[in-house]
């Protein structure tokens, strides 16, 4: 059997979820297909408020604000060559005062649930084989054909469009053979959850802890509920080296962190280690006939900055609103597509270049601030110390989709 719909969406994370509730929105026939059961496990869990603003255009943050997620006002940071703990608040950079320390098996729970409210059509545990194209060189992507559950037999919908969310599987840059990996930031992180400890007072208690170490760096995300995910991010290739297990790798670094040693002391590990590796990557396009990839589909960074699923969203907000606009103008797909990838694609870069510019842990603060106004702001409209929170908060560096 064969079903048509406007939009067929692969994956139901932050991206996937955005762009199908944004699309049933504004009146689309989308089908969302998402090959676990949610709610599930997902690391990630460090918002930014870049992500406040998407929230708000799909009626879901009143959702976030009453799920008790842990507030998070700013990030306290142990780098650069003061070598002492300092702490940037959102709300100096910005009109959001907070974002959140999630749990994503939640998080994305709710977000996936609100695009079935929506009106989008969602199917879990559909495993996506491949994507349908006519023939020749230049084919137009036409649908997809998937499994439902282990045992279901293949099936094939159409779409006018279909949009690829499907996260680190990157099903259609595989399929392209056009992914281009960052050689200078193939990492490896380790993490794991701990109860207890000490934690910052006051407002800062949900500040994300980031703390540099000589093999890379630390993180500890706190939560509402006292436990927190923490975690080390290094080379891939030293790991190699090392010759140890996972959990000597972690516990040797966090043992020479300083900060995150002091906070830990008599907290008690709470489950076991997790790792994955090779995360920073991009895409060599992000459209083509028929298609448009967003959120980690498209590209990925080193997440120094927690940027993960404030990029995811905000690129599945402005896939959404150029899918839309394709629907209603198709003569000019190319045209749409061309102004979203131009905005998308020089948001990441602007990312990836002050992650570059940061990993240098030698240098004094004020040369960071002075990097990311030099990115963001050239014409110098606020101060440098501003535009390093708008900046590593989301909310700096990105134009809109044009409208051509």
């Amino acid at each position: 059997m064969t079903t048509e719909y406007d939009v067929i969406v692969i994956g139901g994370g932050p991206a996937g979820s955005t762009a199908a509730g944004l699309l049933a929105k504004a009146g689309r026939n989308v089908l969302l297909l998402e090959k676990e059961k949610f709610p599930r496990y997902h690391v990630g869990e460090s918002l930014v408020p870049g992500v406040v603003p998407v929230l708000e255009e799909l009626g879901a943050r009143e959702k976030i604000e009453s799920d008790a997620f842990q507030r998070k006002y700013g990030i306290t940071l142990l780098w650069g060559a003061e070598r002492e703990l300092w702490t940037v608040y959102f709300g100096d950079g910005g009109p959001w005062k907070y974002a959140y320390e999630v749990k994503r098996a939640e998080f994305d729970n709710v977000l996936l649930q609100h695009a079935r409210e929506l009106g989008a059509t969602v199917i879990e545990e559909a495993t996506v084989a491949e994507a349908l194209f006519e023939p020749g060189d230049n084919g137009r992507c036409t649908g997809v054909r998937y499994t439902l559950g282990e045992q279901g037999e293949p099936t094939e919908v159409r779409a006018q469009y279909v949009l690829d969310t499907s996260g680190q599987a990157k099903l259609l840059a595989r399929r392209m053979d056009q992914l281009h990996w960052h050689e200078d930031l193939r990492n490896i992180a380790v993490w794991t959850y701990f109860q207890g400890g000490e934690f910052f007072e006051g407002s800062d208690r949900g500040n994300i802890l980031t703390e540099y170490h000589p093999d890379g760096w630390v993180w500890v995300i706190p939560f509402s509920d006292g436990t927190r995910s923490v975690g080390f991010v290094g080379p891939n290739d030293a790991f190699g080296r090392s010759g140890m297990t996972l959990p000597e790798y972690f516990h040797s670094k966090l043992e020479t962190s300083r900060e995150a040693k002091r906070q830990l002391a008599g907290a008690v590990r709470i489950a076991d280690y997790r790792a994955t590796k090779d995360w920073s990557y991009v895409s060599e396009k992000f459209s083509g006939p028929g298609y448009l990839m967003a959120g980690d589909a498209a590209a990925f960074v080193d997440p120094l900055f927690s940027t993960g699923v404030m990029l995811a969203m905000k690129s599945a907000s402005q896939a959404a609103k150029t899918i839309d606009a394709i629907l209603d103008e198709p003569e000019r797909e190319e045209a749409h597509q061309k102004a979203y990838e131009e905005s998308y694609r020089e948001f990441f870069e602007t990312v990836v270049s002050f992650v570059r510019f940061f990993y240098d842990a030698r240098r004094k603060r004020t040369e960071y601030w002075e990097k990311a106004q030099d990115l963001i702001d050239p014409v110098r409209e606020l101060e440098q110390r501003e535009d390093f929170i708008k900046l590593i908060s989301g909310l700096g560096g990105q134009r809109p989709v044009m409208e051509s």
